[in-house]
């Protein structure tokens, strides 16, 4: 294993020549900005932020954070307004745009490199007002404690962790943040540490000191904010990635760990698919991301309360016009009847209810061997794409986020996975009938 990080730690800083062109994009950036703000009493100072401040960042996916940090008295709409005029004034020959976290802010592209231009307040420690706040601090924090090897190690992790696909914090990826990697360096030391600590951690185990209990997989505390635990943000699945990449690594190292593998596709499931598509007005992608995962997990509960079993779901979106709601059916077809069951004979009420209400519409009633009495129905769909459809066209309130609801009127479409789709639709799609690259590594 030590020759493997070896190896990967030989390639994971930056060259001098990227990390030169880095520092003029960002000193650049940082003296528009600062010429900006002198128009705004509201403003206290500007700072980098972010993996370029703490030097963690990796060559090719350094975005450049820098703060603008308001008087703590300010309105929230007015941090906003003031915080977006600074951003779309100082980056205005580079197309900004706003992105949404908790507040607006502006994000633009220099030469492939992301420029974030965040508010947030001047606020002493554990007085947070936004969840920008803490921003500042991380920085101060991780600039102090983490070594130079320290750094490189950080790298290492991140390098792992795009690689098994589970790099990110944003709401579409509900992956491993930047800082949440720098937090577990610190913790253990190096990446050989964390990988030998993580194949045995336990279900709900706090990695840091909190007085606070969490319901979450693992618990990762902010050294900043004991009340706060980053792995909220993360998902279960991502979680378990991470502790069986840990596993299958320290089991079998290989530089194959830190190289992107291609997932296994079963072909044979392409008809078990059935795909929600709808084009939607451009919006930001964390409010679009969120609101398809929210109408994907509502629609795979109302495809089961219709009787069909939904093995995996997925919500895709190019984020420009284009949503995906994709349901790995067990099958798109099911039974004409099914049991219902209802109480048992020795609850009187309960069991005379039943039997009178459904002995007119039912094919056949009788009590089961566990004593409850039961009714066989007759299910009003049996496909699922009709289901779908009608109940989209009947039930859209029930059915989709109220964010939604003009995109969808202005159609949809519903289809089963056996029809053409463009290539990287496609490979999107797929992940749900695929062995993830992750489990491979196992093989």
């Amino acid at each position: 294993m030590k020759q493997i990080i070896s190896k990967i730690s030989k390639t994971t800083i930056p060259s001098k020549i990227i990390q030169k062109s880095k520092k003029e994009i960002a000193d650049k950036v940082y003296k528009l900005v600062e010429k900006e703000i002198q128009k705004y009493s509201e403003v206290v100072e500007l700072e980098f932020g972010g993996s370029y401040a703490k030097d963690t960042w990796l060559s090719k996916n350094a975005d450049i954070d820098i703060f603008i940090k308001f008087k703590k008295n300010i309105s929230e709409e007015k941090l906003e307004n003031i915080s977006k005029k600074i951003g779309f004034e100082s980056l205005k020959k580079y197309s900004p745009y706003v992105r949404y976290s908790q507040h607006p802010y502006v994000e633009a592209k220099i030469k492939d490199t992301k420029i974030n231009i965040v508010p947030c307040y001047d606020v002493k420690i554990g007085e947070w007002k936004s969840a920008a706040d803490r921003s500042p601090f991380h920085t101060k924090f991780m600039k102090k404690s983490l070594t130079i090897k320290m750094r490189n190690e950080v790298r290492i992790l991140k390098t792992f962790l795009k690689s098994n696909k589970i790099y990110g914090a944003e709401i579409a990826k509900q992956g491993f943040s930047g800082y949440i990697s720098e937090v577990l360096i610190l913790q253990y030391g190096s990446f050989e540490n964390l990988i030998k600590s993580i194949i045995k951690i336990k279900e709900k185990q706090i990695i840091g000191k909190t007085s606070k209990s969490f319901d979450t997989a693992i618990v990762v505390i902010d050294p900043i904010d004991s009340n706060r635990n980053l792995a909220a943000a993360i998902s279960n699945e991502n979680i378990g990635k991470f502790i069986l990449s840990c596993r299958a690594f320290k089991n079998k190292p290989s530089l194959e760990f830190f190289k992107n593998k291609k997932s296994k596709i079963s072909n044979k499931f392409w008809n078990n698919l059935l795909i929600v598509k709808f084009e939607f007005k451009i919006r930001s992608p964390d409010i679009i991301w969120g609101q398809i995962k929210r109408a994907t997990s509502t629609l795979s509960t109302q495809l089961e309360l219709g009787g069909f079993t939904v093995v995996r779901s997925k919500a895709h979106t190019d984020e420009q016009r284009d949503a995906y709601l994709i349901f790995f059916l067990e099958s798109t077809i099911i039974s004409e009847i099914y049991q219902k069951k209802g109480p048992e004979f020795f609850r009187n009420d309960g069991s005379h209810s039943f039997i009178s209400k459904n002995l007119k519409d039912s094919e056949l009633v009788w009590i089961g061997n566990d004593g409850k009495i039961i009714s066989l129905e007759k299910r009003k769909h049996v496909n699922a794409e009709k289901f779908m459809k009608e109940f989209l066209e009947k039930n859209l309130n029930v059915g989709i986020p109220k964010g939604l609801h003009s995109d969808f009127k202005r159609g949809c479409k519903v289809f089963l996975g056996n029809k053409t789709l463009s290539k990287s639709i496609k490979e999107e799609i797929s992940e749900v009938i695929s062995v993830d690259g992750t489990l491979l590594h196992f093989n």
